[in-house]
């Protein structure tokens, strides 16, 4: 006797069905918000050392879903292990978030290793193995990477800073080293996303967390080309691969981006009225989000008022529940336990 396949709600909604009940997972659910995970931290070394320990990374990746159930477990990593591949030093300095060595000679650019070391990225994908061997079968594996333009930003200022004028301004001033960086990041992002479904993610998502800083004619360059190559290249070899878009802060450029690119789904940051998010999006793609991590972080009724407003405005079509943004790291854990009893009835 052949045993049925265990379902998977959220790999579900990536199809395009609708679910009675929403599945939920949380970006950034892995992560210093959960006691359990601070006891690994104390003892593993920077963020980094973390996320090159196979064993450590896949124990933190499972957490979430031991203590919450979630529908979705996210691979415990950063975006920024692919500049690290191209030979760019990546270090996190505690309280302050990523340091690179800046990139602000066009020349320095035209010198950048082209292609990613993949004994670099190895332990990550060996973590991948390590987490689908031990993950509850009804419970997707989603994968990530950053989207180039947001790697760009970080790599151009060497640091995350509120506007990321300086890679806006590297783009205008310098067009041509701008676009080689892109290309780069594409070839290295794409087979980064390979190589972990390869190895056992049921999808990926690629997170442009700055694309909403761009003007229309600039998203259009730097976050929907570059996002649909990655696509294309993806595709030419995993056929099948389940793709989330999340263009943080897109606003009206939203439309465009889901009509423009063939992901599977597309992720809500919390600033999309959620009337628009349903006629113009989700009419489209199937949506993932909106929660705003301060409302997660407030709980009481201000948490289910709006758990209730999404719920009733998305989860009437092919739908993920989810936060806007990551999760943040003083979010109490009572305050998930509340919204994961509101979402789930």
């Amino acid at each position: 006797m052949i045993d049925k396949p265990v379902p998977k709600p959220l790999f579900a909604v990536l199809e395009g069905q609708r679910q009675r009940v929403p599945p939920v997972w949380l970006m950034r659910q892995a992560g210093r918000y959960l006691p359990e995970y601070q006891a690994i931290r104390k003892n593993a070394g920077s963020v980094l050392d973390l996320c090159f320990s196979p064993k450590l990374a896949a124990e933190v990746t499972l957490q979430p879903i031991r203590r919450f159930g979630f529908d979705g477990a996210i691979l415990f990593s950063d975006i920024l292990v692919v500049p690290h591949a191209l030979g760019r030093k990546v270090r996190f300095e505690a309280g302050e978030g990523p340091r690179l060595e800046p990139l602000s000679d066009p020349a320095v650019v035209a010198k950048l290793q082209p292609t990613a070391d993949q004994d670099i990225l190895a332990p990550i994908i060996e973590t991948v193995r390590l987490v689908k061997s031990a993950l509850p079968p009804n419970v997707t594996f989603l994968g990530f990477c950053g989207g180039p333009w947001t790697v760009a930003t970080y790599m151009i200022a060497g640091r995350g800073t509120p506007d990321q004028a300086p890679a806006r301004l590297f783009a205008y001033q310098h067009p041509e080293a701008f676009g080689r960086l892109i290309e780069i990041l594409i070839e290295a992002s794409t087979g980064y996303l390979v190589r972990q479904l390869e190895a056992g993610v049921d999808a990926v998502q690629i997170f442009d967390t700055w694309a909403g800083i761009l003007p229309p004619d600039q998203f259009a360059r730097w976050c929907i080309a570059p996002t649909k190559q990655i696509i294309a290249g993806v595709r030419a070899r995993v056929p099948n691969a389940k793709i989330i878009g999340f263009p943080r802060g897109a606003g009206s450029n939203l439309p465009r981006y889901v009509g423009e690119l063939a992901i599977d789904a597309v992720g809500l940051d919390w600033m999309v009225e959620l009337g628009f998010a349903r006629e113009r999006i989700q009419s489209l793609k199937p949506v993932q989000g909106n929660l705003d991590p301060l409302a997660l972080r407030a709980g009481g009724a201000a948490l289910d008022r709006s758990v209730d407003a999404i719920m009733a405005a998305l989860s009437g079509g092919p739908f993920i529940f989810n936060l806007g943004h990551g999760i943040l790291p003083d979010t109490p854990i009572v305050h998930v336990e509340q919204m994961l009893k509101r979402v789930r009835g």
